[in-house]
């Protein structure tokens, strides 16, 4: 068979006009004479020259050739030619296995990705050929043949997902599945990426292919790009920006993002020529910095592009303490020296100002520190020990180093109970030795660090023993004496170092471990819940999840394949448990989908031997404006030639030889690079079509991923709830661009508002104007009616509805009331006596009905004249209550979650819609009663 040809025409008929170019040849073979040259007699005589008949001259071939070309290259432009490239598949009999990557490095690209099977499904259709998909994160899936109808089905309900493919363990069952196939064309959509064992893979994939075709496409979609390693530093909150490949300088914004979604700040960052990793950096003050929740590449829409931060990331402020006064004199020495160094790194330490350190401790409770570090501080008084039992029971984290002074001190604020008096090793009186660390316990937060062989004790306070000694000892010396004891009381901790926080008694103060150490317990500090084993009596804890990412990084709830987290796994996002947030809404665990320590880097596909093609293949290409721009070229070029020829500019060319010939070397290398007509145009007429097409709802894109995700969703819900339930067949919904997109081809508009937005510009407000003023209508929802304050004027108080206040600012708004109960949007399609959404407690407001001097509000008419209001505004997050998941399940949940509440708020968006595609054609129903009346009659 034939490949067909990548080439087709918007306007074929056109293309007759190419049946004219013979009548044009014989037509432009004439061209005016050529002057007469005569020698210049006296003046009397050029009185006696008669006029003679002219005969004209023939044009030049090659002037009529080129005169041909530009008719041909306008007429081929009038017929609309699109160029569309195949992406380079094998063509034949055999069927077609399409491997799709749909990690979450595919995710940014997605659509890209799709439209490339898209093609290949619809060129094995044309062949009649059966088609499998294997999405290659679902080793488990089974890969049957099925028609290329039905395949394309498949694929559109293909997601990405949230973690990292793992191809390998697809090759098994790829394996199998071409043994009982046979002989297959395969295309291996490629996002480029290696994440991990990709080696492995490209040979396995080699093997199981055999002597089969092959096509790899990769390349020409948007690169991906991740976030991991953010760090809250003493100063500033740092996150690496990484991509795969060093293709050229790159730059961008990172967005942080509180545990609501308001914006905190943005961070800029860039990538050089031959870097594939860069940093973006947050100078906000410290309480901001421990405010986010979210770190996202502004306009990337993958779960890799979003860092979710849980109270790990919070920088904690610690106080220390110290009683001893040595460090008066010898500072360098102090014990708050050695841990103030130890913490800086991941806390912000604060020192007792000199004072005594009763004093210092009552002021660090005041100033409700997380957690307090005490160096060798002896007895406190009943008043103050009871009230850091009190601060400990909510959460506190107490740490207490030994020394002198607690070595004779007798209170309860140590886990262990101590023997007075401290035991020295290796002095010239005392036959033992210093001893070293023994290995840490495994079911302590110290598990898993490594044991200094260097470290020694020379002294230490020692423990009582008892029954419950072994199960607080979180780290201990060789001869099995405690070296750390901790306990958990109430929700928070108390942990007793057994040597002091300095020098003279260990040199475990100057090691990496006695760093790591504090980290583990300052991670401790602020969480509710267990973190992880304390105690042998302590079975492992598991987090329930909260929240998933899906694979575009938006929040979503948890699928049910979502198994429960274990709390001290500190891993990245797998298929069992995808990134988001795990166990209780205080204190969540956050996971995400690269560690710390990953780095994003090209997969290398060189030992696969097959075809290559790019996603940029499948793109259409208008090739109108090439057409136009050489037909002008040619049409100026015969001009400048014509008058070369024809004596008027020649004569001026003869006497300015050099500058005329400057010109039109100048000129035709400009009319060659001259571009083709805008883009943006033909991207305007795409819309237009696809708005007229049909009827369609519209929605304003704000720029929030997470919020225009499921603005999206809830307008698609609608459309479905629509053509279920009514007579209206509605196309997807559009989203758009006030300040640049035309909004009159939409009866209803969905503006989500969002709070700390920037205000739209100029351009975009006198559109909007416009708009409304042309008959259309806007639906502005705040979407926070839940935040309003009862008992007070709260809903117009909320951050939505002052930013609502900044947008409506420029605007010619009439006068406002809430929805009377008489109003005919109460009654287009269903009986309605309210308009809830995700929430019920909002007002719903439009523009207010007229009202006549003698008329009362209860005869009013339900609106005057067929015009419907051009603004409605509602703050019950109508949008966030129409949306659906694709497997037919809501995304968002209700409150208060009143029975039937979704199907309202889908029947209010119906007589919203119905009201403003038909006015007030329901306000007739006050004849009812007599017509009635007369039919029974």
């Amino acid at each position: 068979m034939m490949p067909a040809l990548p080439l087709s025409f918007l306007q074929p008929l056109m293309l007759l006009g190419l049946l004219s170019l013979p009548l044009l040849w014989w037509l432009l073979r004439v061209m005016p004479p050529r002057p007469r040259r005569i020698d210049f007699p006296p003046t009397r005589l050029l009185f006696d020259i008669a006029p003679k008949e002219e005969t004209p001259s023939r044009t030049p071939w090659w002037l009529t050739a080129l005169r041909l070309a530009a008719a041909a290259l306008v007429i081929l432009a009038a017929a609309g030619p699109v160029w569309n490239p195949k992406t380079g598949a094998a063509r034949g009999a055999a069927p077609l296995t399409i491997l799709l990557d749909d990690g979450w490095s595919a995710a940014s690209s997605w659509e890209t990705r799709i439209k490339a099977a898209d093609e290949l499904i619809t060129e094995a259709d044309g062949d009649r050929r059966g088609v499998a998909i294997v999405p290659l994160s679902e080793p488990a899936r089974d890969i049957t043949l099925m028609p290329a109808g039905t395949a394309r089905v498949a694929l559109r309900q293909l997601v990405p997902k949230p973690f990292a493919v793992e191809r390998v363990a697809t090759l098994p069952a790829l394996e199998r599945f071409l043994k009982a196939t046979g002989d297959s064309d395969i295309a291996w959509l490629s996002d480029g990426i290696d994440s991990g064992r990709g080696v492995e893979f490209v040979d396995g994939l080699r093997k199981v292919i055999g002597d089969r075709s092959l096509t790899v496409v990769e390349g020409g979609a948007p690169p991906a790009r991740a976030l991991t390693a953010a760090e809250n530093a003493a100063a500033r909150m740092t996150v690496k920006v990484l991509r795969a490949a060093a293709n050229g300088s790159d730059s961008g914004m990172v967005r942080a993002l509180d545990q609501k979604g308001a914006p905190i700040g943005e961070a800029p960052y860039a990538f050089a020529l031959q870097d594939r990793e860069t940093e973006a950096a947050f100078d906000l003050p410290l309480e901001l910095r421990n405010d986010i929740a979210r770190l996202e590449i502004a306009g990337e829409r993958s779960a890799g592009a979003v860092q979710l931060l849980d109270k790990r990331w919070r920088r904690r402020a610690i106080g220390v303490v110290s009683g001893s006064s040595a460090e008066r004199a010898q500072p360098l020495l102090a014990p708050t020296f050695y841990l103030s160094r130890a913490l800086a790194p991941f806390a912000d330490v604060r020192l007792d100002d000199k004072s005594a350190p009763q004093q210092a401790i009552t002021q660090f409770l005041d100033q409700k520190l997380p957690m307090i570090v005490m160096a060798d501080v002896g007895a406190l008084s009943p008043e103050l020990r009871h009230r850091i039992d009190d601060w400990i029971g909510r959460g506190g984290v107490l740490v207490r180093f030994a020394g002198p002074r607690l070595a004779q001190a007798d209170d309860g604020l140590v886990p262990v109970k101590l023997r007075r008096g401290g035991r020295s090793l290796g002095g010239s009186l005392t036959w033992e030795k210093p001893q070293h660390l023994a290995a840490l316990a495994e079911d302590g937060p110290f598990a898993g660090l490594p044991v200094p062989n260097d470290v020694t004790v020379s002294r230490q306070v020692l423990a009582e023993p008892d029954a419950t000694l072994a199960a607080k000892s979180w780290a201990s010396l060789v001869d099995g004496t405690p070296l750390v004891t901790g306990e958990r009381r109430g929700k928070g901790l108390l942990v007793l170092f057994h040597i002091s926080a300095d020098m003279r008694w260990s040199d475990l103060p100057m090691s990496g471990t006695f760093v790591e150490m504090l980290r583990r317990i300052v991670d401790a500090s602020g969480y509710t819940a267990n973190i992880g084993r304390i105690d042998t009596n302590t079975r492992t804890e598991t987090a329930a999840p909260l929240r998933t990412l899906d694979g575009f990084g938006v929040l979503t709830p948890p699928p049910a394949t979502v198994k429960p987290l274990p709390v001290d796994d500190r891993g990245r996002g797998t298929i069992e448990h995808p990134p988001g947030f795990y166990g209780p809404v205080d204190a969540p665990i956050a996971v995400n989908t690269l560690a710390a320590t990953d780095r994003i880097v090209p997969l290398d596909t060189s030992n696969l031997t097959a075809r290559r093609a790019s996603f940029t293949n499948a793109e259409p290409h208008d090739l109108r404006g090439v057409l136009l721009s050489s037909a002008l070229a040619l049409f100026l070029a015969d001009a400048v030639i014509v008058a070369l020829l024809g004596g008027g500019l020649a004569m001026l060319l003869r006497r300015r030889a050099a500058h005329a010939a400057l010109a039109v070397a100048l000129a035709l290398p400009a009319i060659a690079i001259a571009p083709s007509p805008s883009r943006a145009d033909a991207a305007s007429d795409t819309f237009a079509m696809k708005a007229v097409a049909q009827t369609r709802l519209a929605y304003v894109v704000t720029g929030d991923a997470g919020v225009d995700a499921i603005v999206k969703a809830g307008m698609s819900g609608l459309t479905l709830f629509l053509a279920q339930r009514t007579a209206l067949e509605a196309g997807e919904p559009v989203g758009v661009d006030p300040a640049r997109d035309e909004l009159a081809f939409f009866p209803l508009i969905y503006w989500p508002v969002v709070p700390g937005a920037p205000k739209p510009p100029q351009k975009a407000l006198d559109r909007i104007d416009a708009y409304m003023k042309q008959g259309g209508t806007i639906l502005f929802d705040t979407r926070d009616a839940i935040d309003a304050l009862p008992g007070t004027d709260g809903e117009s108080q909320t951050p939505g509805m002052q930013q609502l206040r900044i947008i409506l600012a420029s605007l010619d708004i009439p006068e406002l009331e809430p929805v009377p109960h008489e109003h005919v949007l109460a009654k287009t399609f269903y009986l309605l006596h309210g308009f809830p959404g995700r929430f019920t407690t909002g007002q719903t407001w439009v523009e207010a009905l007229p009202r006549s001097e003698d008329d009362e509000a209860a005869s009013r008419p339900a609106r005057g004249g067929d015009g419907v209001s051009p603004i409605i505004i509602t703050s019950n997050d109508l949008a966030g209550a129409w949306a659906m998941r694709p497997d037919g399940q809501p995304m968002l949940p209700l409150s208060p979650g009143k029975p039937r509440q979704r199907e309202f708020a889908f029947r209010a968006g119906v007589n919203i819609v119905m009201y403003t595609l038909t006015g007030n054609y329901k306000a007739d129903q006050v004849h009812a009663p007599a017509l009635i009346e007369r039919l029974g009659q």
